[in-house]
């Protein structure tokens, strides 16, 4: 058998590593500046309070729907869910479909919170905006939402 001496897996495989580095880069990047921005904004918290406002802001969620959103376990989604109510950000309610659960709605103070997330990534995305152009990051977007239409929107724990 002859060796290919032109073959290295690791020349190969770095072009897919540069993306796969670059796109969780710019994930942590603007985790972290959407954190940063709300917490400016006056509301304390942590990125997995967004990660769950995502999934309790259509309507609700049980703690085990918020688990499964999360990729945690019932008992974590528990704690993050009495944090959640500690801070104000939700209120459990009795669940309309079942009497056993109980629905984890955004209070008007998790509103408010999920307004600041959004007006902090507008402008995490006004940087990108400056450096590469309006019609680029539309295209990004695009891209984005063509190869990960249904991405769960969670951290990787």
């Amino acid at each position: 058998m002859v060796k290919r001496l032109d073959y290295n897996p690791f020349v190969q495989n770095s072009e897919a590593l540069s993306l796969t580095a670059a796109l969780l880069a710019a994930a942590g990047d603007l985790t972290r500046r959407i954190n940063d921005g709300v917490v400016a904004r006056g509301f304390e918290g942590r990125p997995a309070y967004g990660f769950a406002f995502t999934r309790l802001s259509r309507g609700g969620a049980t703690v085990t729907d918020l688990a499964a959103h999360l990729g945690v376990t019932k008992q974590a989604a528990s704690q993050l869910v009495e944090e959640l109510v500690r801070k104000g950000y939700v209120e459990r309610r009795p669940h309309p479909d079942d009497a056993r659960a109980r629905l984890v709605v955004l209070t008007e103070r998790g509103w408010a919170c999920t307004r600041a997330a959004e007006e902090a990534a507008a402008e995490a995305v006004r940087v990108w905006v400056e450096l590469i152009g309006e019609g680029e990051v539309r295209a990004l977007r695009d891209h984005l939402v063509r190869i990960a239409p249904y991405g769960p929107i969670r951290p990787a724990w």
